[in-house]
């Protein structure tokens, strides 16, 4: 073998890099030092060996490597269930030396030892036995052996407390726990112990789903104690019956136990006259007692799984609903599923559950092995009942791209003590490329460990595996390899023990993959060479090996043989030993590494520890290669339709195929040249349903065929199948009545069956039974050709006996079976006077909220013709008596549109015919139809072609190959085919109006056959005619759509421009230019464009004279669609175009020099101000501009500034003086130019109503304010003007003024002023401003609380005004201060004033006088009072009031009175 590894190793996951390692090679080569060294000293006997055994143990002591757990003699499987009893070999104190036979190199001494304590003979000297034992001394020595193994399990034990290391260990089920089946509203309590550590965290659930004692509180209780863990469920139920897993996990591992709860009903008390229960042992996970007391089962099977598709890895659950009447309490039906027709046993790949009335089979783990046909079978004993299923396993994805699928259903057969066969099935998915071959791996069982058994892959899918030890078992897996990498491993195979064939036979079933098996030893005899090995033969030859067998020599002694095998080339005679080194124990032999082609006898020896015996006879001549051929390809495959989802596909055997394994086949959709695998597990039969298909496509298929050599070619290809179900037979029509009875003949009808078989039903057959006495005769035919209408008249009838009849419908598949039989009907003429039912109710257009039904009417008419229907409708569920009527007056038709539906709410209908007579029975009500919109529904469409052809269209998504489209006018078969051509293709029909007509009006209706109810109608009425036939028009005589007419505009200099745009136009579009019937082209005078990327058609003209007044038309042509556009200039219109034109190339010519860009206008500020102002453009820094009014230059005080290019002058203040004309003038060099404004008369008017419009604009609200003369009304504008015109109204209309309504103007206030005013002077008040428009009004609200707040501040107001007015006051007359000489008179007078007249009392420094002699007081009319001091002293000075009062109000007026002597004045003077 080479150095490099290859790909598929090195990159592979599984492969083991520890393969070949140094270790095992040093264990080997120890080995055969041992076996040399034993073979020198082969004169010592057993029990010096086993004595020097026992002494080394008790000198040495224990050995403080890790020692294997304590042993146990209890056979288990993956689940920890016991399953037997093992008996260990005792191999001696090596393995406890060593403490290494756990690992590969122990593996290896040990099995080294061995041979080397049974002598290998590799000297081939015989030596001496020095001591025989009895089998009482073996028996004895076991014992000390026993008790040897316990010393040493303490010893272990007391370590493991030293060491913690060694404490640590997987967790432990030492009490598993236990299954329990209860009564229902019972608690039931699981519980297990574990032992482990570090200690294990536990976790328990329920059908693999967590268990959560939060989600359900009281329901479960979880508790842990020492190691003993419970799970208790109270008040159990139906949904408690499950399966429990218990897991316990920590840091070394996993572990889990399994527990089933089974919960019943009870359903009362046992009758103690009826005999007690029998047990009886169900195949099922428990046993219960049954109740069967004699009865006969009926078993149904409901809910049923259909065919399953999984992947590898996925958990799939098969299950189906089992009613069993009668139902008795307690009674179990037996539950067997099978695969294939094997029995299934419950493991750790398949689970089953019976709940009372659900079986359910769960696939924990899927793979390809798992798939085929499941069966469930339910067994009483009144018979079984069955379903069957296919299940089909896919490919898991690869690791690696393009990598194969896993081979699978991984087989050991020829098991013997070091050699094993282990066989496959080549995987139907290769990943694009050819598989390169195959590789094993082995596991030993109790280890994780996988060995990779060959270094390059085989192709043989069989392969000898040799070089185990005996007594140990093994599984098995295989990988497939290609250029593209590895697949996934398969399923390992089932443990299989390395042992002799025999003693495995003897021994039986003693737990094969413990791992142990019993080994004895014969009382030891004196030995015998062995003879010759006999019926040498090679029973397997391939390129890559040969594999030898044969029987055992008959003289071989009492002891066991070993075998050397020898070969030779054909035609020589050299023979070579082929194992030398290690002889084989089982009489199979695998050789490798033979050449290719060349041919090789082979013969065999057999050895003892007595010697190597004779070989054997040589075989025959063989040649190195493959024996076994590739099964030639499949022959012819032939599909068949089987249903809509899967196809029947058959085929031709391979010929002559040798230990054919099955066939794979595959599917491909047409035209897509990808192949999909039908099935992934080989089948052997020649025919295979293969489901899954979509329907409506077209496949094709091919087979190959496989056995262990390969897989063959691929057959040919199959015709191309399209996936639709296969025609079948109609089921029974139903619902038999009667429609007319007579002396002699009954008429009847029935309703179509509810499965048709696929294809149309092309009649019925009705057949009849006389009954007499309630004993019905024999059938009768009643036709001999089948009907196609579903009402027939039944003739030759017997009057007054009574009848049963029963119908079958036919299609091309055939007659179906017949209908259950009618009623029992009495042959007698009907005499009643009103109509009999109608019959054969269809529903179409099914939609959310209406449908439409269909009826034929009655057979039966009565006295009179039927005039009318009646519709009744009412829910499916609905009581009878919830019947209620559709329509309130009579429907003439034998068709209705019923409307307002409820949606997703059944309904069913039934007609009643009405006549002169009245109202008939009732039809048969129609089957529950749902109202809802089905996905994909869609409704007739009315399209109009180029060719202007009208046409109706409907389309189906849903169609299949037996699917028609059937269209009606008026719900009738359409009697006039001249009018309308129907056209149907693929998925879409459409029907044409041949010559559309007011003939053509009604309702359009098209149904799909085979479909579940596709269907649509659309109402032709007279407007949709009419708009229709105008569309027509148009497509048959088309137009080039414009999206302007011709028209006509002026571009600069004056020149003219026609033009108009169409909406679309093609290349090939042309254009012709014409001028009053006249062709005209391009030229001097008339310049052309056409841009057909835009549609614009333009003609340019300088400009236009008097010869151009005409009609202008542009005619338009683009393949067969035309269109023209013509515009007429004549007349004024033509005038005013011509003088625009001119006055356009003027202005052109005007603005080569200053000019306006806009003339002079005026515009009105906020603030009331005239502002005239324009635009100029064109200037320079000569430009000159002047204003004029009245033909007089304005001075403006502004320089001119032309950087913005407008001139303003602003008139504040405007009043009718600045009417006039007013005229700005742009000159320089290159010309001047002039604007004029006219702001006299009329312009003037304008203007003011402008300013009139600003002030209006600016005015405020009216509001109200009270004086002493009344109410004032008032509101302010920004600014007054006399021109202003103002109207006041009152109530809307105009205010008349008088002395006591007065209006004016304060400033920028307008008021009107009601004085006294009066209840009439309420309401609403408004001043209207004219603007010579529309004017502005201002609104106020005189009524109600503002008059009465307004009106009583008025009366405060005019009383305050009164009181100020008439209150007492001096008026004057009075000095501030008087100086008189003394002896003088003083006499003092002033003007009193007050109403009422006032009081009037004098004061002298504020003490009232009183008047006398000396002072005179005089008050005189009302209005004078005096003051007289006849001679005055100077006593008489000081301060004087007089004090004026009336009852509104007081006053006073001071003065001050100073005498003084003339001496004393001259004194002071002087």
């Amino acid at each position: 073998m080479s150095g490099s590894i290859p790909f598929y190793q090195k990159h592979h996951r599984h492969y083991d890099r520890g393969y070949r390692s140094r270790q095992a090679e040093s264990a080997i080569s120890q080995y055969q030092q041992n076996a040399s060294s034993y073979s020198s000293h082969s004169s010592k006997s057993t029990k010096g060996i086993r004595a020097a055994t026992y002494m080394s143990l008790e000198e040495g002591g224990i050995s403080p490597l890790p020692k294997r757990a304590k042993p146990t003699y209890l056979a288990m499987d993956k689940e920890n269930q016991i399953i037997g009893y093992v008996v260990p070999i005792f191999r001696g104190s090596h393995e406890f030396q060593s403490g290494l036979s756990d690992t590969e190199e122990a593996r290896a001494k040990e099995s080294a030892g061995y041979l080397a304590r049974r002598d290998l003979f590799s000297s081939g000297v015989e030596s001496e036995r020095t001591e025989y034992k009895s089998r009482r001394t073996v028996m004895r020595e076991s014992a000390e052996r026993i008790s040897l193994s316990k010393r040493i399990h303490e010893n272990e034990e007391y370590h493991k407390r030293l060491n913690e290391d060694s404490l640590m260990h997987t967790p432990e089920f030492v009490t598993a726990p236990r299954s329990h089946t209860v009564w229902e509203n019972q608690c039931v309590r699981l519980h297990c112990t574990i032992s482990g550590w570090p200690e294990p965290r536990v976790v328990w659930y329920k059908n693999n789903v967590t268990i959560d004692p939060m989600s359900k509180p009281g329901k479960y209780k979880l508790e842990s104690s020492y190691n003993v863990h419970s799970l208790e469920i109270n008040r159990c139920d139906f949904d408690d019956t499950a399966q429990y897993r218990v897991s316990a996990m920590n840091s070394k591992g996993e572990n889990s136990a399994f527990a089933s709860v089974v919960v019943k009903r009870f359903k009362g008390e046992f009758d103690n006259a009826l005999p007690s229960p029998r047990l009886q042992s169900r195949k099922v996970s428990f046993k219960a007692p049954c109740l069967e007391y004699g009865v006969t089962f009926e078993t149904h099977i409901v809910e049923k799984f259909g065919v399953s598709f999984g992947r590898e890895g996925e958990t799939l659950s098969l299950g189906c609903s089992v009613i069993i009447y009668p139902s008795l309490q307690r009674f179990q039906p037996e539950i067997e599923w099978y695969r294939d027709d094997k029995l299934l046993a419950p493991s750790k790949w398949f689970q089953t559950h019976w709940s009372g009335d659900r079986a359910t089979l769960t696939l924990t783990h899927l793979n390809k092995e798992d798939e085929g046909l499941y069966t469930l079978r339910v067994i009483t004993k009144s018979g079984f009942e069955t379903h069957s299923a296919y299940v089909f396993v896919r490919d898991a994805d690869g690791e690696v791209a393009g990598a194969p699928g896993a081979p699978l259903d991984v087989y050991c057969q020829d098991a013997n003590k070091d050699y094993v066969i282990v066989t496959w099935k080549q995987p139907a998915v290769d990943g694009g490329s050819s598989i390169l071959g195959y590789f094993v791996d082995r596991c030993e069982v109790g280890t994780t460990h996988w060995a990779q058994c060959n270094d390059t892959p085989v192709k043989f899918a069989r392969f000898p595996v040799t070089g185990l030890v005996e007594g140990r078992s093994y599984v098995f897996r295989v990988r497939a390899v290609n250029k593209a990498g590895m697949s996934h491993p398969s399923r390992v195979s089932e443990p299989v023990a390395a042992m002799d064939p025999a003693d495995r036979t003897r021994k039986g079933a003693s737990a094969p993959w413990t791992g142990q098996i019993i080994v004895t030893e014969e009382e030891p005899v004196e030995g015998v060479v062995p003879g010759r090995p006999c019926d040498l033969t090679v029973i397997e030859a391939t390129k890559n090996y040969v594999v030898l067998s044969w029987k055992p020599p008959g003289d071989k002694g009492h002891e066991g043989v070993m075998y050397y095998v020898e070969k030779c080339v054909s035609g020589t005679d050299s023979w070579q030993r082929v194992n030398t080194e290690i002889p084989v124990k089982s009489p199979r032999f695998a050789l490798f590494d033979l050449a290719e082609g060349k041919s090789y006898c082979f013969r065999v020896r057999c050895c003892n520890s007595a010697g190597v015996g004779e070989p054997s006879d040589p075989t025959e001549a063989t040649t190195v290669g493959d024996k076994l051929d590739i099964p030639s390809a499949p022959g012819r495959v032939v599909p068949t339709r089987n249903t809509d989802t899967s196809v029947v596909v058959s085929w031709e055997g391979s010929r002559e195929a040798k230990e054919l394994v099955g066939y794979y086949i595959e599917n491909s959709i047409v035209g897509s040249n990808t192949w999909e695998p039908c099935n992934n597990k080989p089948v052997k039969s020649t025919r295979f349903i293969c489901h899954g298909l979509t329907t409506g496509e077209s496949y094709i298929f091919r087979v190959r065929a496989v056995n262990a050599a390969g897989i063959s070619e691929f057959s040919q290809e199959s015709e191309a199948i399209e996936v639709k179900a296969a025609i079948a037979s109609p089921a029974p029509p139903y619902g038999i009545n009667v429609l007319e009875c007579v002396r002699d003949s009954m008429v009847l009808a029935w309703k179509q069956p509810t499965f048709i078989g696929g294809a149309d039903i092309t009649g019925y057959f009705v057949d009849y039974r006389e009954v007499v006495d309630g004993v019905p005769g024999k059938w009768h035919e009643a036709n001999i050709r089948s009907v196609s209408e579903r009402a027939y008249r039944v003739s030759e009838l017997k009057e007054n006996m009574l009848y049963q009849f029963q119908v079958r419908a036919a299609n091309m598949a055939g007659v179906g079976i017949p209908s259950l039989p009618s009623e029992v009907f009495k042959c007698e003429e009907w005499t009643i006077a009103v109509p009999g039912p109608p019959h054969d109710l269809k529903v179409q257009e099914v939609r959310k909220d209406s449908l439409v039904l269909l009826w034929k009417p009655p057979v039966y008419q009565g006295r009179d013709c039927v005039n009318g229907y009646y519709i009744d409708i009412k829910e499916a569920e609905a009581d009878f008596e919830m019947w209620r009527g559709v329509n309130e007056k009579a429907n003439e038709k034998t068709f209705m549109k019923i409307k307002d539906l409820k949606e997703g709410v059944s309904y069913v209908f039934r007609v009643r015919a009405q006549n002169k007579a009245g109202v008939g029975k009732a039809s048969e009500p129609t089957e529950p139809v749902e109202a809802v919109t089905k996905p994909g529904t869609a409704e007739i469409v009315v399209t109009v072609d180029d060719d202007g052809v009208i046409s109706l269209n409907f389309e189906c998504s849903n169609l299949n190959a037996e699917s028609k489209f059937v269209w009606s006018k008026n719900y009738e078969e359409m009697t006039e085919p001249e009018r309308m051509t129907m056209e149907t293709k693929g998925n879409k029909s459409k029907a044409i109006f041949n010559t559309p007509s007011e003939d053509d009006l009604g309702i359009y209706s098209c149904f799909v056959t085979h479909t579940d109810g596709a269907s649509a109608s659309y109402t032709l009425s007279e407007e949709a005619l009419k708009e229709l036939l105008k569309v027509s028009h148009d497509h048959k005589f088309p137009i080039i759509p414009l999206k302007t007419d011709l028209a006509v505009e002026l571009l600069e200099k004056g020149r003219v421009r026609f033009w108009l745009q169409a909406e679309k136009i093609s290349a090939n579009g042309k254009v012709e230019y014409v001028f009053n019937d006249n062709m005209i082209s391009q030229g001097e005078k008339y310049k052309m464009n056409f841009d057909k990327n835009t549609g614009i058609i333009e003609m340019f003209m300088e400009s236009l004279g008097k010869e151009d007044e005409g009609t202008f038309t542009f005619q338009l042509q683009d393949g067969k669609a035309t269109n023209q556009s013509s515009l007429v200039l004549i007349g004024d219109v033509f005038k005013q175009l011509q003088k625009e034109s001119e006055f356009q190339r003027k202005e052109w010519h005007r603005k080569q020099g200053p000019h306006f860009v806009e003339y002079l206008g005026y515009e009105v500020t906020p603030e009331c101000c005239v502002r005239l102002k324009c635009k100029v453009g064109n200037m320079k820094k000569d430009s000159v501009a002047l204003w004029y009014k009245d033909g007089r230059e304005v001075k403006v005080n502004e320089k001119l500034d032309f950087s913005e290019g407008v001139l303003t002058l602003e008139i504040t203040q405007i009043s009718r003086k600045d009417a006039g004309i007013y005229e700005v003038v742009l000159k320089d060099d290159r010309g001047k130019d002039t604007s004029t404004l006219n702001l006299t008369d009329q312009g003037f008017k304008d203007l003011m109503n402008q300013v009139f419009s600003v002030i209006a604009n600016s005015s405020t609200q009216l509001k109200i304010q009270s004086t002493e003369e009344g109410i004032r009304l008032y509101s302010f504008v920004n600014y007054y003007n006399d021109e202003l015109h103002v109207t006041w109204h009152h109530k809307d209309a105009a205010i008349a003024f008088t002395e006591r309504i007065k209006s004016g103007v304060v400033g920028e206030q307008l008021w009107l002023q009601i004085s006294e005013p009066t209840d009439k002077d309420k309401g609403k008040y408004a001043i209207e401003f004219f603007d010579g428009k529309g004017g502005l009004r201002r609104t106020v609200e005189l009524a109600g609380q503002a008059f009465d707040d307004a009106y009583a501040e008025f009366q405060r107001l005019k009383a305050a005004a009164i009181a100020e007015r008439n209150r007492a006051r001096v008026a004057g007359g009075l000095p501030d201060v008087v100086t008189i000489q003394e002896g003088k008179a003083l006499n003092l007078t002033c003007n009193i004033s007050g109403d009422p007249v006032p009081e009037v009392t004098w004061l002298k420094n504020e003490r009232e006088m009183v008047s006398d002699d000396h002072y005179i007081l005089k008050f005189e009319s009302g209005k004078f009072a005096s003051f007289t001091i006849s001679g005055v002293n100077t006593a008489d000075s000081g301060k004087y009031s007089i004090l004026v009062k009336n009852k509104y109000g007081t006053e006073s007026g001071d003065f001050t009175v100073s005498v003084f002597i003339p001496d004393e004045e001259h004194g002071k003077k002087k």
